[in-house]
């Protein structure tokens, strides 16, 4: 593993350059590098270079369109949280983004890096020597996941706070390659294994995320459940996006992460449409939280734990939003 420091960093100008120096280069991309710096002093990367983002132009603007936002990857979370329209239109979205690590992390982290971060284990995140003592890992070196030794598939964990809320604002990503650009809906963006939870190819990056504004009357909120107040990944992060008709439900999402090995929108929803948001409803919403996320031995915390918080945040973000909407 060579030291950080005697890296070779390319700064491209623009992203279908630096999409090209990708399929040429064994190399990794940089924007704020809160993940990734990380990452390359434990060993868990040895890549051959680094292709630096931040001389791209227009990588972090904002547009608001007809009926949707265009949000560049490469805006940093602290401009996110501060963004006066977004916190009116996308409340969860701004709320999420001033929630992430810390204030010196949120000056720095993107937000392409956060919908692209790598998962998280407790087996995987350590030194280079405390890997080696056991054997590595199916994610790294290894061909076992210690989380779950029988299986053939990596467990670890997706644990980004910005991916829920998007998933339940129906976000689609925007990515950029030396052929040109695509759009998607940003749960084709991942895939459920720890190991490779990414579909991009490794020459494609993500250049936007193309929000709609939403009904309205939608109301919307983030919560997370974490070891530590600050500076801590979600056990259990939850987005809910809803709204009212009378006295019954017309529209309900919610968005989870930190349980699996990607982020995602609770399924089963429609189901409870039209009805009233009383203890019944909120009974069935957590029967569906606990049925969809799996939670597994990938954090310091009981699974089990992990998967009634996301139950419960989900049910307090309902309860909570249809007093006010």
């Amino acid at each position: 593993m060579r030291p950080v420091e005697d890296l070779l960093l390319l700064r491209p100008a623009t992203l279908s350059e630096a999409a090209a120096l990708l399929a040429r280069h064994d190399a990794r991309l940089v924007a704020g590098g809160t993940d990734l710096l990380p990452n390359l002093r434990r060993g868990l990367l040895d890549p051959g270079c680094l292709v630096d983002l931040s001389a791209v132009t227009d990588f972090d603007r904002i547009e608001r369109g007809d009926g949707t936002w265009r949000i560049g990857a490469g805006v940093t979370l602290t401009v996110l949280a501060r963004q006066a329209e977004l916190a009116a239109a996308l409340p969860a979205l701004v709320q999420a983004a001033g929630q992430v690590a810390g204030p010196g992390h949120r000056s720095a982290a993107t937000l392409g890096g956060n919908l692209c971060q790598d998962t998280r284990c407790v087996y995987y995140n350590q030194s280079a020597w405390w890997r080696a003592a056991n054997g590595g890992c199916l994610k790294l070196a290894g061909d076992i996941c210690h989380v779950a030794p029988q299986g053939k598939r990596c467990h670890a964990a997706f644990e980004g706070d910005l991916s829920p809320v998007l998933l339940a604002y129906d976000a689609e990503v925007e990515v950029v390659s030396a052929q040109g650009s695509r759009r998607m809906p940003l749960a084709d963006l991942y895939r459920d294994d720890g190991a490779a939870h990414l579909t991009l190819d490794p020459h494609e990056i993500v250049a936007a995320v193309h929000t709609p504004t939403g009904a309205r009357g939608r109301a919307s909120a983030y919560r997370k459940a974490r070891v530590r107040d600050a500076m801590d990944f979600p056990l259990a992060g939850v987005a809910v996006v809803l709204r009212k008709d009378g006295d019954g439900l017309a529209e309900l999402a919610v968005g989870i992460s930190g349980t699996n090995s990607h982020p995602l929108r609770l399924q089963g929803t429609d189901a409870l449409l039209g009805q009233p948001v009383d203890d019944a409803l909120l009974l069935a919403l957590s029967k569906l939280v606990q049925k969809q996320v799996t939670p597994m031995r990938s954090t310091v915390t009981q699974s089990n734990y992990r998967r009634l918080v996301a139950a419960a945040t989900a049910q307090r973000l309902v309860r909570e939003l249809t007093s006010t909407a």
